[in-house]
């Protein structure tokens, strides 16, 4: 059975067209979750799959809040995934394979299935990068019914947001205001870039950069580093990444390792100020293990 740096590395050189973030966030969790879960989990999703597309077929012709409402029925209700808000900063809500075995995570974990169900359902949605609060979109066409596929793109085309942590509830503009004044720690006015669609890449990154930022809180470097490496795998072209993962290198020690990261950032990015104190950082590095 391929190991999940393979996996991962895999899904680096792919498209991100061909990218479904639930699987691929299975590969993310392996990292750190036994061999036994993984397996249930995956069967899992292949059975959310096979249940999403069924309602894609039942479903055709119908307006984008009778499909939402649909795959609210199938995530939420029949399958009982739900957000942690008790606990919401637990490891678990950010490794997928966690979020299936106890059917409750954070917005961006239970968003990877619902993009994974309206993918298997053959409808066009995204990730949407909200602040503080990852969202799911589905695109709308031709005057309110949901475009089938992602390739009508000569038809006008809007969204409706869906809230996967609030168990499927559609949110209109008044609705994303208020939930902007609810996590913001100061008045934030909603402006267009904050519903942009996100790349499946995007997703992942997000999901994982949770993981990372919380075992960084708790005081784990040598643990955030190997979930930022599941990073660096899924999206090699990220530079920030690589410079990340040499600051965590070099605090815990692994001076090859940062040197080699911070290669790998100025072949991404070679000019420029931050380029240029990364090529200081390379040189001292050296000299110190030279």
């Amino acid at each position: 059975m391929i190991d999940p740096g393979q996996a991962l590395a895999a899904i680096g050189l792919l498209p991100d067209a061909e990218i479904d973030p639930a699987p691929a966030a299975l590969q993310l969790a392996r990292l750190d979750a036994p061999e036994s879960e993984w397996l249930e989990a995956s069967a899992h999703l292949s059975d959310l799959a096979r249940e999403a597309a069924a309602i894609g077929s039942l479903m055709s012709g119908r307006s984008a809040e009778g499909r939402i409402g649909a795959l609210a029925g199938l995530i939420h209700a029949r399958h009982g995934y739900r957000g942690d808000s008790e606990t919401y900063d637990d490891l678990d809500n950010a490794n997928l394979i966690r979020v299936i075995g106890r059917r409750k995570g954070l917005p961006v974990a239970l968003g990877v299935l619902w993009l994974h169900c309206m993918r298997a359902a053959g409808w066009d949605g995204f990730g949407v990068d909200f602040p503080y609060h990852f969202l799911v979109a589905m695109v709308v066409r031709d005057g309110g019914a949901a475009g089938d596929g992602p390739d009508e793109a000569d038809e006008a085309e809007a969204v409706v947001l869906v809230d996967a942590f609030a168990e499927g509830v559609t949110l209109a503009a008044g609705d994303l205001q208020l939930l902007l004044g609810r996590l913001g720690a100061s008045p934030v006015t909603l402006h267009p870039d904050m519903i942009r669609r996100m790349t499946s890449r995007e997703v992942l990154l997000r999901l994982q950069r949770n993981l990372v930022q919380r075992r960084l809180m708790a005081g784990e470097p040598e643990a955030a580093l190997a979930s930022l490496g599941g990073m660096l795998q899924i999206a090699p072209d990220v530079a920030a990444n690589w410079l990340n993962a040499a600051d965590l290198s070099r605090q815990v020690g692994r001076l090859q390792a940062a040197i080699d990261c911070l290669e790998r950032f100025l072949a991404l990015v070679p000019r420029g100020q931050v380029a240029d104190k990364a090529r200081a950082d390379l040189n001292e590095l050296r000299g110190r293990t030279g």
